[in-house]
């Protein structure tokens, strides 16, 4: 438990480090709907309204959809874990955690800026609720990750030490198992229920979308 505790201490820097570079891409990614041009600005409000007027709750409420949610989480899971596993990898998660955020922030701002109240709301149900757990997720991936490439680099780089990593391997691996039990949970949320939520908000996101056309 000591060692739990000591461990979670001298990873808060990196947790505080990886959550606020997240924070940044979420920031980059709402400002970056500003930079769109005219055409791609029509584009995306021309998609979200066929997406709004077509939308069908039971579309993705089935095992393919469960699949294919939860092995697009798990892809990015897994390329934080296998970047961890080498040095010249540090980089790239630090760049993936970067990118989920601009990710996100770019959805929530394109939805704001096409239906703002609405589109918040709408954020809110079909973006928010899954991500409240995905992204803390992949942020403790991404903390175990980094810990483990320093690790290699101290003891192979810096300190020429050869003693064996397996421990440090296995804890690592194991840590990634777990959040990908989650990950595997949180997929089953955002296949068969926010559906639903979204079900609720799209005919508000409909109503805005006629309003903004007449």
């Amino acid at each position: 438990m000591r060692t739990f505790r000591n461990t979670l201490k001298e990873q808060i820097p990196l947790y505080i480090f990886v959550t606020v570079l997240f924070l940044m891409g979420v920031v980059f990614g709402a400002l970056m709907v500003n930079a769109l041009t005219l055409e791609q600005q029509q584009d995306i409000s021309r998609y979200l309204g066929d997406f709004v007027t077509n939308y069908k709750p039971g579309g993705m409420q089935d095992a393919a959809g469960f699949w294919s949610i939860a092995l697009l989480n798990l892809k990015w899971l897994g390329l934080i874990w296998i970047l961890g596993l080498s040095v010249i990898g540090l980089p790239g998660i630090l760049v993936l955690d970067f990118l989920k955020g601009v990710l996100i922030g770019f959805s929530v701002g394109c939805l704001i800026g096409e239906y703002t109240w609405s589109g918040l709301l709408f954020a809110l149900v079909s973006i928010a609720p899954h991500n409240l757990v995905l992204i803390p997720a992949l942020l403790v991936c991404s903390v175990a990750a980094v810990t483990f490439s320093l690790n290699i680099i101290r003891s192979r780089v810096m300190l020429r030490r050869h003693g064996s990593m397996a421990k440090p391997f296995m804890n690592y691996s194991l840590m990634v198992i777990s959040m990908a039990v989650i990950i595997l949970g949180i997929s089953t949320f955002e296949t068969w229920v926010t559906p639903v939520m979204i079900s609720w908000v799209a005919p508000i996101l409909e109503q805005a979308s006629t309003a903004s056309t007449l």
